[in-house]
């Protein structure tokens, strides 16, 4: 947002995303506020290998601090919520994963109105992520039910990872929150097109949105695959399983406190909760399995593999799907079942899982 309001030529973060702190790293944003492609991120890398070339200290650029910077991007948010509109009487515990969005986050819910218990809110530039936030939701669970609250929202490290809380401590992850999303905008009127997932969007979530008529796609796992897929499309609305949820009506990337003010607005509207509004999504059951690889091997024309996999999806039907990627950081090929019955989808997955331990030897 900072990186278009000041018509800046790019902007650069320092984040561990939602990772601990010993992988912090870079971002980098276009000036249009989204995320490089891959072959501009390849090129800034190659020159960082280059030799350092130096000039005077008189001729280097200067920095200046934008000293209200976080009450430009509050209004922002609170911008994306209905005018008019309040969150008063609503009590929400908000876990910031002790990262970027640790004192944004609350100020955003409190200035609508909510009364907000804060979590994960005291960062100490090694905590991090650490049992708290998205990536461990057990912390926001624990607390939604501690202060019978109505709802909890929890971030990653750098705020573009979105995982919700119910009111009965049910954890409602990134396709739970695309469907109540897509359910919202339809029943506004405003659904532009589809909407997009990814390879690793669980099958239910395909299911129900079939239902309701809304069309939708997979893209390549990573939030920068669902945008293109999206543009691609001219539609407005996709997001990961792990909570990175684009919503290009309001912003250009995914921004968990927009993503939520959503789902709270959908709430607000209908008088529901939020175990109600996701309930016309079924999840089935998914197995994931790591097979260690010693050395990268393309086993997609491997006959025994695709006889496994031909066997395993006559076995599903239409009812399960069958998944084989091989991992982009890791020397793993991962195994991902997914039906309606959990013992036929683990034995299935244990199958092909097996087929593949054969074919890599």
């Amino acid at each position: 947002y900072l990186t278009r309001t000041f018509r800046a030529a790019a902007g650069i973060v320092i984040s561990a995303s939602h990772n601990p702190y010993f992988d912090n790293g870079l971002k980098f944003f276009s000036n249009e506020g989204t995320k490089l492609p891959d072959e501009t991120e390849l090129a800034i890398e190659a020159m960082m290998e280059e030799p350092l070339e130096t000039v005077d200290s008189a001729e280097l650029g200067r920095a200046a601090r934008i000293n209200d910077a976080a009450g430009r991007y509050i209004e922002f948010c609170k911008s994306t919520y209905p005018s008019g509109r309040r969150l008063g009487g609503m009590k929400i515990v908000v876990d910031s994963a002790n990262g970027a969005a640790y004192d944004i986050a609350r100020r955003v819910f409190e200035e609508l109105g909510a009364d907000v218990i804060a979590v994960g809110n005291e960062p100490n530039g090694l905590n991090i992520n650490k049992d708290c936030g998205a990536t461990a939701p057990d912390n926001l669970r624990a607390h939604v039910l501690l202060e019978r609250a109505d709802v909890g929202v929890a971030l990653d490290g750098d705020g573009d990872r979105l995982i919700m809380v119910d009111h009965r401590g049910d954890i409602v992850d990134g396709d739970e929150i695309l469907y109540v999303l897509a359910k919202a905008q339809q029943e506004q009127g405003v659904l532009a097109g589809g909407v997009v997932g990814t390879l690793m969007s669980n099958l239910g979530l395909e299911h129900a949105l079939k239902d309701m008529g809304i069309d939708f796609i997979r893209a390549s796992v990573g939030d920068r695959f669902v945008l293109e897929k999206l543009n691609q499309n001219n539609w407005t609305l996709g997001g990961e399983s792990s909570g990175h949820i684009i919503c290009l009506d309001q912003t250009t990337t995914g921004d968990a406190i927009v993503a939520a003010l959503q789902v709270l607005a959908f709430m607000r509207q209908t008088g529901d909760t939020l175990s109600h509004l996701k309930s016309g999504m079924t999840r089935y059951p998914q197995i994931l399995l790591n097979v260690p690889l010693a050395h990268k091997i393309d086993i997609s024309d491997n006959q025994a593999v695709n006889q496994a996999v031909k066997k395993a999806e006559d076995q599903l039907g239409d009812s399960g799907r069958v998944l084989l990627r091989p991992s982009g950081t890791e020397p793993v090929v991962r195994v991902m079942v997914e039906g309606k019955v959990a013992n036929d989808v683990e034995k299935i997955c244990s199958e092909v899982a097996d087929a593949v331990v054969a074919a890599v030897g």
